[in-house]
């Protein structure tokens, strides 16, 4: 009984660390993201505690092209972005937990919640749908 006090404390922290996905932009498609896709995709990465951009593929006029699912970029992107049509844009909120947890990356500090614009642009080997 006394351990269940203990741990009871720490449940908002259990269930607050996810990924919130917001749908700002969906489009119809018969092929949507999934594991193992070689995708491109737009962003603008903010911190969540006071806006400030920190990247933003948009301001390279070049998209980042990874992998879905093999984790060569932060869980919260392996997860967020998957069963998306191209030309789908979804706003992420990523808990340090999915991000870069407890140390910081470049001008991003330790401990962050990010908020990343994104826009899938394409999947390799996938044509867009003319619907």
């Amino acid at each position: 009984m006394h351990l269940l006090a203990l741990l009871l404390p720490l449940l908002p922290l259990a269930i607050a660390a996810e990924v919130q996905t917001e749908y700002t932009h969906t489009v119809e498609c018969t092929r949507k993201t999934q594991r193992g896709d070689k995708i491109d995709v737009h962003y603008s990465g903010t911190l969540a505690s006071d806006g400030s951009k920190f990247d933003s593929s948009y301001d390279r006029n070049s998209p980042l092209t990874f992998t879905v699912g093999q984790g060569q970029v932060i869980k919260g992107w392996d997860e967020g972005l998957l069963d998306m049509c191209i030309g789908d844009k979804r706003k992420l909120t990523i808990p340090p937990e999915f991000g870069y947890g407890q140390r910081a990356m470049g001008p991003i500090p330790a401990g962050s919640t990010l908020v990343f614009e994104t826009e899938l642009i394409g999947i390799h080997g996938v044509k867009k749908d003319e619907l």
